[in-house]
């Protein structure tokens, strides 16, 4: 009896060490799951643009000039400042009255001031002031230059094969460097195209009465084509290949697992892309983020 009892509690001790190093190797090798966050399709209308840069001016700009030789004796005006039609700019002494000013306390009699006032023609913007106070002018220099604020537009250069795109009339939106969007119209077309660029010189009047600066170089978005009622996703749930031929994206099959679902793109802008093939359901969930470098298949656990 005694001899039968031995290997039975070899046996049991046996079965017990398999089972404890069974358990250790489950507890140290556990399952690993990759955190994701899931969104899902959209259906909304899409565009397809064109940016291309424009520069900001004013087409129409008025000189100032003196009208009679002297020295200037006052300056009403400065850079960036807005004048009305009407509105004092300078005082221009004359040469001949500066030059008999000593006699004025001498004689009282004698009156001759001499003071010529330069007023502004057209109201505008005063984008130059090439005189100041004690300045010598003779008659016709150069003393200011005023742009006609209702001359601001874009200057776009537009590739001719792109022309189509930005017709007379035809609307687009212009981003400033700050990111700030206005809304503008394509007001004309010169009829000369740069002969080494080939491009097209294009007028934009933006629809807003901001006040912008000269030169200001801006992004030009001309719609392309539009689609309504497109499958649509983020850009950040698509994947492809090194060559960008293969595109993808990883959907979920249950609350733990997901799949790699092939899928051909549309129109894309900076946030969406159009899928066209395959058709989503409403309530299929795809990966938005996290899903990078995941295989077929793989373990993941959703993240609020």
């Amino acid at each position: 009896m005694k001899i039968l009892i031995l290997p039975i509690i070899l046996l049991a001790l046996v079965f017990s060490a398999c089972k404890n190093g069974a358990d250790e190797s489950s507890a140290s090798n556990p399952e690993v799951k990759t955190p994701v966050t899931v969104t899902t399709a959209e259906r909304s209308s899409i565009s397809e643009s064109i940016r291309l840069p424009a520069t900001s001016a004013y087409l129409e700009k008025n000189q100032v000039k003196a009208s009679v030789t002297g020295y200037i004796e006052k300056s009403f005006i400065r850079v960036g400042g807005y004048v009305h039609a009407g509105d004092p700019l300078f005082n221009i002494r004359t040469k001949e009255a500066e030059a008999l000013r000593k006699f004025h306390s001498g004689d009282t009699s004698f009156r001759l001031k001499g003071l010529i006032v330069i007023k502004a023609s057209e109201s505008g913007i005063v984008t130059e002031v090439n005189k100041f106070v004690n300045d010598y002018v003779s008659d016709g220099d150069a003393m200011a230059t005023l742009a006609q604020q209702n001359s601001f537009v874009f200057l776009l250069n537009i590739p001719y094969e792109l022309k189509k795109y930005a017709s007379v009339g035809t609307s687009c939106t212009i981003v400033l460097p700050d990111s700030a969007r206005l809304n503008a119209t394509v007001v004309s077309q010169l009829s000369t195209v740069d002969p080494v660029s080939q491009t097209q010189l294009c007028e934009l009047k933006v629809l807003s009465s901001q006040s912008l600066p000269e030169n200001l170089v801006a992004s030009v978005f001309l719609v392309k084509s539009t689609k309504a009622n497109a499958q649509l996703l983020d850009k950040t749930c698509v994947l492809s290949d090194e060559i960008m031929e293969n595109f993808w994206v990883m959907k979920l099959i249950n609350d733990s697992t997901d799949v790699k679902v092939p899928v051909k793109k549309g129109i894309s802008t900076d946030q969406k892309i159009e899928i066209t093939s395959p058709v989503f359901d409403a309530g299929d969930r795809i990966i938005y983020s996290g899903q990078y470098g995941l295989p077929d298949t793989a373990l993941v656990i959703i993240s609020k």
